[in-house]
């Protein structure tokens, strides 16, 4: 069983399983207790995911006992100051994507040290989707390609694998399978939404349009706290036997809850009579630019300074009270659903796109 079995085929599985329900606050407080952990040993360079951070070795720390000596370190720290059931898995390589290779080698609480004298040879035991960045339609690319494994992978020079990959990541994986660290430009955020699993009872066109509604607040809502306008609206269904439906729509570039409430009715009546019953709910903003970056239009809407008010005044109402405390009315039969979800690359605060505030919370 793998992450992101659905429930049923879980069942099929094990026939016996228990479900636990997610807790969400709890593994947030967790990363950030556990990234002063490590800060306490070492600094933290960066933080991929909310059980993922990087530290860089510097001078005597790159000496490979050394550098074992400090993951001993940050284990036993771990286990002091965290509890004997929180674990950890390190790897220590030449640069970021090989140590995150090494620290998958040995789970749930090894350590691997790849040195570049170990390279290749170390990684040809790996399967191609044991690389970090190649999921299925990836690996399928390469294997049209006849590149079948990672010592295929290996033997290709830096423009078959960019011909390969399709983009300037196939150069930049012929460097970081080689120890080197591959020039990257930071991109700023593109997109943002939220989806969500219907249940049973919201498996209908009205059920699926009050989710939409509760994730538009919430992607609202983080909208205004990246300091970000949205110029596009896109809303996907997915059913369980059929393809999915999806539509998008350009709009003035805006952070307004009401004004992309508007826009998601008008998206929905296009939501086709005869479809089948909605299973999974989703919501994108997109062409994201920053607040202060706008155009000044030449027409601008004399409701808009009043719409601003009302907006700043349900986020400061929301983040004291609670995100049920006020909202729109077309969420209203979903305010227990859409909670708080932990995204690969995304670490949410809980004031922000909670349905309550931490202080709430049973912890018994």
């Amino acid at each position: 069983m793998k992450t992101g079995t659905p429930v049923r085929e879980a069942r099929k599985l094990c026939p016996n399983i228990i479900f636990v329900e997610a807790r969400p606050y709890l593994y947030v407080e967790y990363h950030h207790r556990l990234v002063e952990i490590v800060e306490s040993c070492t600094p933290v360079e960066r933080t991929l995911s909310i059980d993922e951070m990087v530290c860089r070795l510097t001078g005597s720390q790159q000496q490979k006992e050394n550098a074992l000596a400090l993951a001993a370190h940050i284990k036993r720290t771990i286990t002091d100051k965290a509890g004997i059931y929180i674990r950890s898995s390190i790897g220590i390589a030449p640069n970021m994507f090989l140590a995150k290779v090494a620290s998958d080698m040995q789970k749930p609480d090894g350590c691997v040290v790849i040195e570049t004298q170990d390279l290749p040879e170390k990684l040809f035991s790996l399967e191609l989707r044991d690389l970090y960045g190649i999921g299925k339609r990836t690996e399928q690319r390469l294997n049209r390609n006849n590149i079948l494994s990672v010592r295929d992978l290996y033997s290709m020079n830096r423009q078959q694998l960019r011909a390969a990959w399709g983009s300037i990541e196939g150069e930049r994986l012929f460097d970081k399978l080689r120890g080197r660290d591959s020039y990257e430009i930071e991109r700023p955020r593109s997109t943002l939404g939220h989806s969500h699993v219907l249940p049973p009872q919201l498996r209908t066109p009205k059920g699926a349009l009050s989710v939409l509604h509760r994730l538009l607040q919430k992607a609202c809502m983080r909208l205004r706290n990246y300091g970000l306008h949205a110029s596009s609206i896109r809303v996907s269904i997915k059913f369980l036997e059929e393809d999915g439906w999806s539509v998008e729509s350009a709009c003035a570039a805006t952070d307004d809850t009401l004004q992309l409430t508007q826009a998601l009715n008008l998206l929905w009546q296009r939501f086709p009579d005869d479809a089948p019953a909605p299973y999974k709910a989703g919501l994108t903003l997109g062409k994201l630019t920053e607040r202060h970056a706008q155009t000044i239009t030449l027409f601008p809407r004399p409701e808009r300074k009043s719409q601003h008010s009302l907006d700043k005044a349900l986020d400061s109402l929301n983040m004291r009270y609670g995100k049920n405390a006020v909202y729109f009315g077309g969420a209203h039969n979903a305010l227990n659903n859409a909670p708080m979800r932990i995204a690969f690359n995304h670490i949410p605060d809980p004031l922000i796109e909670g349905n309550e505030t931490p202080a709430t919370e049973d912890r018994k």
